[in-house]
């Protein structure tokens, strides 16, 4: 059982962090996990669990009272019509980009979207009155208890109201943890050393705490937010409405609601809706949306068209291919939507670390405040001063948000270079890979291949051979097959398939088929030379270079078409930019014949490459070369086994193919492997960021430590360092995602 509900208002990593683990021992869940971008909780169980969002309520208020937990609509039957499973990218796509949410169970409110967008700005506009007002009448009462001689109590009494304006829900907030067994979290450190001040007659401190505090979590949330809706602007690139002709008028209409087979226009300025084939028209795309190339593609009739891109001239007609949930475009987006999902071994260590860091603090602080004035008979006041400083620096915020917000800001940059990763753990594994190895055809070549030549034997023509080629290949809608299929249609003549029947292909050598000829059926076989030799085959071996395919008809030799295939322009400058960012080996793996992979090996500088290999065999290699971490790069069709294999499995050419989505960890949306050096040059600035955000927070707050207990650094200076290093961090950790 999978249920998802949506968690409104929940912005903050530290306390989705604490809400996932929490939910997490519940004994019904297998798995529960955040996803901060989309602001949900999916829970997986093998059975039904009772009053289960009462219990995630529960949970969830214990740490954001502000929170909403709603029902996802996905989970109502009506919601689903029989086109479109992901219905859940139609609603929840508008609710968290702030568009009209519209659902047909009607469990979200009417406009939702609009509202829940509101409510953040309502709710930052209520915090920033309640700053600004409490920082007013703080100010005020320190010039008032300056300038008038009151009593201490009146001094007091003054200080307690900005107090209570600034800090009233943090108190209550850790009073309700403590009720509840929960002590060591922010909100505890903050009251306790707060009112600990208030005690040692500290009050303009006493309130500096808790004042600078909430300027530190107003600032930080509004990173996160801020953050958030800059990968949310990157992706809101899907239109929802689509142009169709009705009644010779042309009308628009929600996207969601055409079909596979309708025709839609698209005119020139308006981004394509929906992917499909273009059936009248011809103009230029703007694709940076999905490819991150700033070069405009031509189009066509006949040609795909996908959707994310932008019509830059003339009016197209295409047909659509696919409904708007299993769109292009929807994909990229859930992608990149989910990849917070999966997160990165620093993350998961650094909530962990926040769970264990606070109580010590909070012990070392108490031992800090008792044990020098009771064991060497030193001032409480100046001790107990010392210990509130030490807590008031040590709030573990800066490390706990600003590091999902640097993975956040990776994969986000990422993606404007055309590079999907599917979860920052895999963002991450890309700095430990030390081998990267390439599936050859499209990937490292163009994969579009073409008849080169054609050699009959004797009594043949070159018509004839391609001809029996074409019928075999009929079958298949590989590029080799097409490749043959297409010669054959150049010359003006058309196929009879129904001649062919009996298909069979032979793993590694190629294919076998019935051919009826003048009453007679008679056998086929198409493929290499392998295929030849086991059926003793009387054929001369070639030694051009290229795809060669021999043909025999009922035992006689037919003759051999040579094919060949492009390497890609970029292919070379990838396999060097690799090298040059710490890739100690790279492999090419081919079916090919040796000779066809050594000239493209030795063109693009390859360390090791292996040819003629069965499918199986690919996996075998990667399993010997895995001694290193290890990322495969390949089409994402044929090579699902070893994409799942290797550490980091890499689709090219991802867009529009559906297997290559599913079974890679990271997509490249074009067809250039130099984007994989991008891909790894992003990781390796995060990884950086992330390191210096974890070393700049600990450290300072270390010094810090060190500096209050020793009497040096004091309540003003604890309060800056702590906030300080907290934005310090957020804003390192944004600078990624103007990478």
């Amino acid at each position: 059982m999978n249920k998802v509900f949506i968690l409104k208002g929940l912005d903050c990593p530290n306390c989705s962090a604490k809400i996932e683990n929490d939910v997490n021992k519940l004994n019904e869940v297998s798995v529960a996990t955040i996803n901060l971008m989309k602001q949900s909780i999916t829970i997986e169980s093998n059975e039904e669990i009772k009053d289960l969002k009462e219990r995630l309520e529960k949970i969830v208020h214990r740490y954001e009272p502000d929170v909403d937990v709603l029902d996802d609509c996905c989970e109502h039957d009506d919601c689903h019509d029989h086109d479109h499973e992901h219905h859940y990218d139609d609603c929840h796509e508008e609710h968290h980009f702030g568009e009209h949410l519209e659902c047909s169970c009607g469990c979200h409110d009417h406009e939702h979207g609009h509202e829940h967008h509101h409510d953040e700005k309502n709710e930052f506009k209520s915090m920033l009155t309640r700053l600004i007002t409490g920082a007013a009448i703080y100010v005020a009462v320190i010039i008032a208890t300056h300038l008038l001689n009151l009593p201490w109590y009146a001094d007091l009494i003054a200080f307690i109201i900005p107090y209570v304006i600034l800090g009233y829900d943090v108190v209550l907030h850790a009073l309700k943890n403590i009720v509840r067994g929960r002590v060591f979290d922010e909100q505890f450190l903050m009251s306790l050393s707060s009112i600990a001040a208030f005690f040692i007659g500290e009050y303009p401190e006493a309130v500096a705490v808790m004042l600078f505090y909430q300027i530190g979590e107003f600032l930080q949330d509004m990173a996160v937010d801020h953050s958030r809706r800059n990968i949310a602007s990157l992706m809101d690139i899907r239109p929802d409405s689509a142009n169709i002709y009705k009644d010779g008028e042309m009308v628009s209409v929600a996207a969601k609601s055409v079909k596979v087979g309708d025709i839609i226009a698209v005119k020139p300025g308006e981004r394509i809706p929906l992917d499909g084939l273009v059936v009248k028209g011809d103009s230029m795309l703007d694709m940076r949306a999905l490819t991150g190339e700033s070069v405009p593609k031509r189009i066509r009739t006949g040609e795909t068209a996908l959707s994310g891109s932008i019509n830059e001239t003339g009016l197209l007609e295409i047909k659509v291919t696919k409904v708007f949930g299993e769109s292009t475009v929807s994909k990229i987006i859930d992608m990149v939507e989910n990849a917070s999902a999966r997160k990165a071994k620093t993350e998961n260590f650094v909530t962990k670390f926040a769970r264990y860091y606070t109580p010590i603090v909070v012990i070392l602080a108490l031992c800090l405040a008792l044990l020098p004035p009771l064991l060497l008979g030193l001032s409480w006041s100046d001790w107990i001063t010392r210990a509130i400083v030490c807590l008031v620096v040590s709030c573990p915020c800066a490390v706990v948000i600003s590091v999902p917000l640097a993975f956040f800001g990776g994969i986000g940059a990422a993606s404007k270079r055309g590079v999907l990763v599917k979860g920052s753990n895999y963002l991450e594994a890309l700095n430990s890979i030390k081998t990267v190895v390439f599936d050859k055809t499209g990937t490292l070549t163009k994969g579009v291949f073409r008849v080169n030549e054609i050699l009959p034997a004797k009594d043949m023509t070159s018509e004839e051979v391609i001809e029996y080629a074409a019928l075999a290949e009929s079958f298949s809608n590989h590029p080799i097959a097409i490749s043959i299929i297409n010669e054959f249609e150049s010359l003006g003549k058309s196929l009879e398939v129904s001649k062919a029947s009996d298909y069979k292909e032979i793993a590694g050598k190629g294919i076998s088929v019935k051919v009826s000829e003048s009453g007679k059926t008679r056998d086929l076989l198409v493929g290499n030379e392998k295929l030849m030799s086991e059926n003793n085959i009387d054929f001369m071996p070639s030694e051009l270079v290229g795809t060669k395919i021999y043909l025999a008809l009922d035992g006689k030799y037919l003759g051999l078409i040579l094919i060949s295939d492009e390497i890609k322009e970029d292919a070379k400058a990838a396999v060097l930019g690799l090298k040059e960012m710490g890739i100690e080996k790279c492999v090419m793996l081919t079916g090919d014949e040796n000779k066809i992979a050594n000239y493209v090996a030795n063109e693009i500088d390859m360390d090791e490459y292996h040819a003629e290999l069965l499918p199986g065999d690919k996996v075998d290699i990667v399993e010997k070369l895995s001694e290193n971490a290890l990322a495969f790069v390949g089409d994402g069709i044929n090579d699902a086994p070893v994409l799942a294999r290797a550490d980091v499995g890499i689709a090219m050419g991802g867009v529009g193919s559906d297997a290559a989505i599913e079974a890679a960890d990271i997509v490249i949306m074009t067809d250039e492997p130099s984007k994989i050096v991008d891909a790894i040059d992003v990781a390796k600035s995060t990884r950086r960021i992330v390191v210096e955000n974890i070393v700049l927070a600990l450290g300072v707050k270390f010094a810090f430590i060190v500096l209050g207990s020793v009497g040096i650094a004091g309540m003003w200076s604890a309060v800056f360092g702590d906030v300080g290093v907290a934005l310090l961090a957020c804003l390192n950790s944004m600078r990624l995602l103007r990478k």
